[in-house]
């Protein structure tokens, strides 16, 4: 079955002013950079948001977070529902803020998740990126229990869902790397130059 894939756009961006996935970069939002790296791996894609006006692209399917939970996990709660819904057990996620995502992300996450693992996340530089994972539909209702404890990261759900960590390299640029800022932006596109294809 193809992968359904969740990009998560539901942060209030405070540190870059707000709106983020509607952020230009390259000439194109956040959010459309995402979305092109998203149809390279799946026809089944869906925007995860808290309100339906923070995506502003009509024709989107967008998944609103699940509103009892804070956080990046609200929008993990509602892609691993609608994964379910589709009849998948596994679902990528990524954020909307990380232009420079690999091509080979959701092939390599989905080829090391086992079958006793909860979640196959990424890596890069020493670091965990938990907004970019393949997670087993069977880890919501630990997913709840970690909520219930009043942890409210991806963190500690990676640390309790049985990890398997999916390492890649920094070239040039970390392709890893996010859009938290105006500064963040500004580097971005300078990044971007040498390698813009239009």
């Amino acid at each position: 079955m193809t992968l359904p894939v969740v990009i998560l756009a539901g942060g209030q961006g405070r540190r870059i002013g707000g709106d983020k996935p509607r952020r230009r970069l390259g000439g194109r939002t956040l959010l459309d950079h995402a979305l092109i790296r998203a149809r390279g791996w799946s026809a089944c894609i869906a925007v995860g948001v808290r309100s339906p006006e923070q995506a502003g692209i009509d024709g989107l399917r967008l998944l609103i977070d699940t509103p009892e939970i804070e956080g990046p996990l609200a929008g993990l709660a509602a892609a691993l529902d609608w994964a379910v819904q589709q009849g998948g057990d596994r679902v990528l996620v990524v954020p909307c803020d990380m232009p420079f995502l690999p091509d080979d992300l959701a092939g390599r996450l989905a080829a090391n998740l086992g079958p006793d693992d909860g979640v196959a996340v990424a890596a890069s530089a020493g670091r965990l990126h938990p907004v970019c994972a393949v997670w087993r539909t069977s880890v919501r209702p630990l997913l709840d229990e970690v909520v219930g404890q009043g942890r409210l990261s991806l963190t500690a759900l990676v640390e309790r869902a049985g990890p398997v960590v999916v390492d890649w390299p920094v070239t040039h640029r970390d392709p890893f790397a996010n859009i938290n800022s105006s500064a963040d932006l500004d580097l971005a596109e300078r990044l971007m130059a040498p390698t813009a294809t239009g």
